[in-house]
């Protein structure tokens, strides 16, 4: 395959280039950017490009931007991101674009070389694989959202407010209800949220986190 490499460490990307040449692949560029990425898929247009999920500037979302770019203005082009990290919300952000040629992989995987190289040949020929740990947190994502999403509006107001770090008086000020009522949304919204009282563990900072890792979109 003709490949194209893009990550900031200097080491793991003249390392993969090594692997990726010695295993028969073409590399045609390895980068340290997604400027320079983006520019290197324009010019060679490859078969597949390797990305690191962070890159400069900021070293957030870089790489998985230019990936998400690169999916829509060539999508011939097969993906495969690599991340230090879990980091589901950005594998789904590129599942809903499209699975096909996609790969999103912890970078621990590449030491075992054989098993990198099988994902390589995989995505390459059009094949989806994504790293076990990042289906799993996928799929706990995807659960708590749909508990979430049996909340009432009234109930998911009140869990917004929560968040906010408000209190019961002042939600029932806010919403123009009494204190008792909101008591009762609580009592209802936690055990929809099935957080049963347990000896040493707050249930309503529990709530809020989940609250808030649902809106983390």
């Amino acid at each position: 395959m003709r490949i194209v490499i893009a990550d900031d460490a200097v080491l793991l990307r003249a390392g993969l280039e090594r692997l990726l040449t010695e295993a028969g692949h073409e590399v045609l560029a390895a980068v340290g950017d997604a400027t320079a990425l983006l520019s290197a898929v324009t010019e060679h247009h490859p078969d597949l490009a390797v990305i690191d999920v962070r890159m400069p500037p900021t070293f957030t979302d870089e790489g998985v931007r230019a990936a998400t770019l690169i999916r829509r203005q060539d999508p011939d082009v097969a993906l495969l991101v690599l991340s230090q990290y879990v980091e589901e919300r950005y594998a789904s952000e590129l599942i809903a674009d499209s699975p096909r040629s996609l790969g999103y992989v912890l970078k621990d995987r590449v030491a075992d070389v054989e098993d990198f190289l099988g994902v390589v040949d995989e995505v390459g020929a059009g094949g989806t694989w994504l790293d076990p740990e990042v289906v799993q947190q996928i799929f706990i994502r995807s659960r708590r959202r749909r508990v979430l999403e049996a909340l009432t509006p009234r109930e998911r107001e009140v869990l917004s407010l929560m968040a906010q770090g408000r209190s019961n008086q002042a939600i029932a000020d806010t919403l123009f209800v009494s204190a008792g009522s909101v008591e009762k949304h609580i009592s209802s919204l936690l055990t929809k949220l099935d957080l049963p009282p347990v000896d040493g563990e707050n249930r309503r900072v529990m709530a809020v986190l989940r609250y808030l890792e649902s809106e983390d979109r």
